[in-house]
C-alpha cells in the first residue's frame, strides 16, 4: 500500500510539472505573437505618407517620481497626508540601475534628501526631455511633413522637431533643440543643446549640459506608442542608458490640452519673502 501511494504521488507530481510547462510554454508563444503583432503594426498615415502620429497622449505610470523601482513613501508636506504621499511603482530604466559616476551619484542623492527646494518642477520651471512625456499631464503632436509640434500642459511648454534638420541650437535651453527623422513606423528624435536646470524625476536623478537624449516614437496600435529614450551625459553617467514606456491616446471625445499656468501657484513659495512687510 505504501509503495502504491509513493508511487500515486509521483504521478501526480510529475503530472503538474507538465502541466506547468505547457502553461508556460502557452504564455511565452503568447508574449511572443504580442510582441510580433506590434512590430508588425502599419500605423495610418498623413497626406505625406508618413505614420500619423497626431493626438493627445499621456504616460500613465509613476516614472516622474522615480524612474527606477521605488516603494511608496510618505509626503515631504505633512499637511497634505495620504493626498501628497508619493506612490509606488516599477522602474522604466532597462537594466533597472542608472550607471552614475562616484560623484554625480553621491549628488543624486543630496538631491533626493533636498528635493522639495531643488526640484526644479516645483518652481515651474520648464521640465526638460524626457521627462515632459512622463509627467502626470497630457501633450500633443501635431505633425506637418517639415516639422512635428509637441505641445505640453505642464506649463504650456512646447518644443520643434525640425525633421531632417541639421541645424543646431545657437544656445542651450530647457528643452532642448529637436531634429527629427523616419526610421519606418519610428520617429526618431535627436535632441541636444540643453541647459543643466532640469531633472529627470522627483528622485533628484538629473544631468548636466553635456546631455545628448534620442527618442523614439513607435506606434504599436491605433491607442499606443511605445516611448524609448537614450540617455548620454559624459559628466554625470558611465554610459548611455535608455528608458522605455507605453503612451496612450486620450480618446475621450472632448480630449484637449488645457492650461496649467503653474507661475501663479509658486509666486508665494518664490516671491513671498520679497513682499513688503508692514508692522506697528
Amino acid at each position: 500500500m505504501r509503495l502504491r501511494f509513493i508511487g500515486s504521488r509521483i504521478t501526480v507530481t510529475i503530472a503538474a510539472a507538465l502541466t506547468a510547462v505547457v502553461v508556460v510554454g502557452i504564455f511565452t508563444v503568447t508574449e511572443k505573437e504580442a510582441i510580433g503583432q506590434a512590430r508588425a503594426y502599419r500605423a495610418p498615415r498623413t497626406p505625406d505618407g508618413k505614420p500619423n502620429l497626431n493626438g493627445i497622449w499621456q504616460a500613465m505610470n509613476s516614472a516622474n517620481w522615480d524612474l527606477q523601482d521605488h516603494a511608496a513613501r510618505p509626503s515631504p508636506v505633512v499637511a497634505m497626508g495620504a493626498l501628497g504621499a508619493i506612490p509606488g511603482g516599477m522602474g522604466v530604466v532597462e537594466g533597472g540601475e542608472i550607471p552614475y559616476l562616484p560623484a554625480a551619484a553621491a549628488k543624486k542623492k543630496e538631491n533626493f534628501d533636498n528635493w522639495l527646494v531643488r526640484d526644479p518642477i516645483v518652481k515651474c520651471y520648464l521640465p526638460g526631455v524626457p521627462r515632459a512625456t512622463y509627467m502626470p499631464f497630457p501633450f500633443q503632436i501635431v505633425q506637418t511633413p517639415d516639422a512635428v509640434l509637441i505641445a505640453y500642459e505642464f506649463a504650456s511648454a512646447s518644443r520643434t522637431v525640425y525633421m531632417n534638420g541639421k541645424e543646431t541650437s545657437p544656445i542651450d535651453t530647457w528643452m532642448g533643440w529637436s531634429n527629427g527623422r523616419w526610421e519606418g513606423e519610428t520617429l526618431v528624435v535627436d535632441v541636444t543643446s540643453f541647459n543643466d536646470q532640469t531633472w529627470f524625476d522627483t528622485a533628484g536623478n538629473y544631468h548636466s549640459d553635456a546631455l545628448h537624449v534620442v527618442e523614439r516614437y513607435t506606434p504599436t496600435g491605433p491607442d499606443h506608442l511605445m516611448y524609448e529614450a537614450t540617455i548620454e551625459d559624459k559628466n554625470v553617467f558611465s554610459r548611455p542608458w535608455k528608458i522605455r514606456m507605453p503612451l496612450y491616446r486620450r480618446i475621450e471625445p472632448r480630449a484637449q490640452l488645457l492650461e496649467f499656468k503653474c507661475v501663479e501657484f509658486v509666486e508665494e513659495l518664490m516671491y513671498g519673502h520679497l513682499r513688503k512687510r508692514t508692522g506697528n
